[in-house]
């Protein structure tokens, strides 16, 4: 007689089993609610209106579907919590300094000139 056989380890969050909770459907929804981000760039970039908040407007949006893609196109939302701080702190320090440079340069102000330039 041999010995019973251990049964399997129970899966853990970064296994496949993990991965079985997005299916098709939860694909099909995110690329839905990315077309929708895009076309809401589109608007933004072509209402009179919004031309004070554009630039805050489009880095929100682009930031919303960059966060949709690397959290389900690149599985980041299965994996460790760690990976999602080693890819999102990064991000965070680049967004930073993007909009440092950009208040440096005076892009948020009304005339888009430097100071003194006239206008």
């Amino acid at each position: 007689m041999s010995a019973p056989t251990p049964a399997p380890p129970a899966p853990t969050p970064g296994t496949a089993a993990a991965h079985s909770a997005a299916g098709v459907g939860t694909y099909a929804v995110i690329a839905a609610f990315l077309v929708l981000l895009t076309v809401m760039e589109v608007a933004v970039f072509y209402i009179p209106a919004l031309r004070g908040v554009l630039i805050p407007v489009l880095l929100v949006l682009a930031a919303a579907k960059f966060a949709l893609v690397a959290m389900f196109y690149m599985h980041l939302r299965f994996d460790h919590a760690w990976f999602s701080y080693l890819f999102i702190a990064p991000l965070i320090i680049a967004t930073g300094l993007a909009v440092a440079l950009l208040w440096v340069f005076h892009v948020f102000g009304t005339t888009g000139l430097p100071p003194g330039a006239g206008g």
